[in-house]
């Protein structure tokens, strides 16, 4: 159900990756992106814990399965299949949009091994950025414009949000509080319910069980109320699982969901 996003030499959505230059890129544009066909077939994104407040309104907010997880906002319950972007990559309705998402085709990486400065890249596959004659200019007279400085700001601020939420995954972990997820949703008119499992999730026993110390720390640092809006946000499934059958995107019950 719930995968990271599979291992490969580029993150999720990006296809190339080119660090940001005064010189190659002197005479680029960045322009408004009219759709994200990036989307379309995209079920899960990676939210950063920052986000989890915002987005538990819209999204089912689940963990990834395996040793390592990590935080997704489901946009829809099966492999290949969002139900918040039509077939052109346009938001259906109006929604928080992650900041992982925001933030394509950009991002911070380090160029060389082993370094730990950070260069600002984006990918040049998207037709966001290019020589165009619309557009914000990305550099004059070879310094960076106040676009450029504001796309550098929201990438730090992103990674920043990366480190909170690898902290907040690791609080999650030493109180053992993870748990193998799984729903089951039934459709009228379908004899067996379809179950999802493959994620995980916050085991409410583990967490009323906690000692009172643990509890009271976990609500001083914001811990506990993360949590509650995960927990809340797990009723979501049903409603995304229902834009999938209106849409006409529910498996054969020959085949696996999956989240």
């Amino acid at each position: 159900m719930a995968t990271a996003p599979a291992p490969s030499n580029l993150p999720l959505f990006y296809k190339d990756l080119m660090p940001l230059s005064s010189v190659e890129h002197a005479d680029f544009h960045a322009r408004p992106m009219d759709n994200a066909d990036f989307l379309i077939n995209q079920h899960a994104v990676p939210l950063t814990s920052d986000e989890f407040v915002s987005a538990c309104r819209f999204f089912p907010i689940v963990f990834s399965a395996g040793d390592n997880p990590v935080p997704l906002a489901l946009m829809g319950l099966n492999e290949g299949v969002n139900t918040f972007v039509d077939d052109n990559g346009k938001l259906i309705n109006p929604v928080y949009v992650p900041a992982y998402v925001r933030r394509y085709p950009f991002m911070l990486a380090r160029l060389q091994q082993g370094s730990e400065e950070l260069s600002l890249c984006f990918d040049p596959t998207s037709n966001a950025i290019g020589k165009f004659d619309e557009g914000d200019a990305l550099f004059e007279n070879g310094q960076p414009t106040q676009p450029v400085e504001a796309i550098l700001e929201f990438c730090k601020n992103f990674e920043e949000a990366g480190q909170r939420t690898g902290l907040f995954m690791e609080e999650l972990k030493k109180a053992d509080l993870l748990m193998e997820g799984e729903v089951s949703i039934q459709q009228e008119g379908v004899d067996k319910p379809y179950i999802y499992r493959g994620f995980q999730m916050v085991d409410e026993n583990k967490l009323r069980e906690l000692r009172g110390d643990v509890l009271r720390k976990m609500m001083q640092n914001g811990i506990l109320g993360l949590i509650f809006a995960h927990l809340f946000s797990l009723q979501l499934m049903r409603e995304v699982f229902a834009e999938q059958v209106k849409a006409g995107k529910v498996p054969d019950m020959q085949e696996m969901p999956a989240i």
